[in-house]
């Protein structure tokens, strides 16, 4: 019982994250029905950002508050990665919009490609480790054998994606950017006609996305301690899973797939073995899609006649 205990909390934890990168695939998806593939590497760009800023405020600077250091980590990952994002969409995404429908997903692995190869070059190939931060525990089981813990960064963790999700459900539901969003998501043209400025609506998505990938990427970096160029494919990819499982298109979906993810990789590496934890999420993505083709919370497509 206190293996499980400790598994769910550790799934919960990695399932958060891959939840905050799945919202930013979903959201793109469902305004302009393009995968961008390459938001995972942007979250690992937003990670290295986040690892630089840092090592300057903390090696160079002296500053040796962890939460003034943590905020300032996470402030300028997100103002940053999100002007990548959004020049990204400017330059890769945009003059393809009106193309065949495989030009924009053959820019987009491109793009995926060269941002990973971009940071290979600039900061090497080797994993960038950082100091422990928020080493502190707290016991929730105590036992001599095996005590269920939960720590100070895994429950920021949990937070964050909790008030996150919410502040972006209110957003796209009560305010008129996320008006502009779901008619976009409907019919971009109609949209247009009604007045609503459709470029500037995705890319503002675009720029939302980025910034959910960038708090992602700083949680992976406080979680984990190090990261590495390929950390983009991965997580990457197991987040887009968790878009489509949890159903494309639905924010609480995504966060949901996520969750679904991260507990099957952590129950799977605990109970079975770790050579096949990808094997058994990916699993359970067929399974679900057999009987779900539109996932767990997301609505049959209506085609348009």
């Amino acid at each position: 019982m206190e293996v499980f205990l400790q598994q769910l909390i550790n799934g919960i934890t990695l399932g958060s994250i891959y939840g905050l990168i799945a919202i930013g695939y979903t959201m793109v998806f469902g305004i302009i029905g393009m995968v961008n593939f390459a938001h995972g590497d942007v979250f690992m760009v937003s990670s290295f950002i986040a690892v630089i800023t840092f090592l300057v405020l903390v090696t160079w600077l002296g500053v040796g508050s962890i939460a003034v250091v943590l905020l300032i980590c996470l402030i300028v990952a997100m103002v940053l990665t999100s002007v990548w994002n959004w020049t990204i969409e400017r330059v890769a995404y945009r003059p393809l919009r009106g193309s065949f429908r495989l030009a924009p997903l053959i820019s987009a692995i491109g793009m995926s490609i060269a941002l990973s190869n971009f940071v290979q070059v600039a900061q090497g190939p080797r994993n960038k480790p950082v100091p422990p931060m928020l080493k502190d525990v707290i016991t929730l089981v105590p036992s001599e054998t095996y005590a269920v813990t939960i720590s100070y960064k895994q429950i920021m963790i949990w937070v964050v994606t909790a008030v996150l999700l919410a502040g972006f459900w209110y957003l796209v539901q009560k305010t008129p950017l996320g008006r502009a969003q779901r008619a976009c998501e409907q019919d971009r043209k109609m949209a247009s006609l009604l007045g609503i400025d459709v470029d500037r609506t995705i890319s503002l998505t675009f720029v939302m996305g980025a910034a959910l990938a960038a708090v992602a990427g700083v949680m992976y970096m406080v979680y984990y301690g190090v990261v590495s160029f390929s950390d983009g494919f991965t997580p990457g990819v197991k987040a887009f899973t968790a878009a489509v499982l949890g159903g494309i298109g639905s924010l609480p979906g995504a966060v949901i797939g996520g969750l679904l993810i991260g507990l099957i990789e952590v129950f799977w590496s605990a109970y079975f073995t770790i050579d096949y934890k990808d094997v058994a999420a990916f699993s359970i993505l067929v399974v679900v899609l057999i009987f779900m083709p539109q996932g767990i919370l997301g609505k049959p497509e209506v085609e348009k006649v």
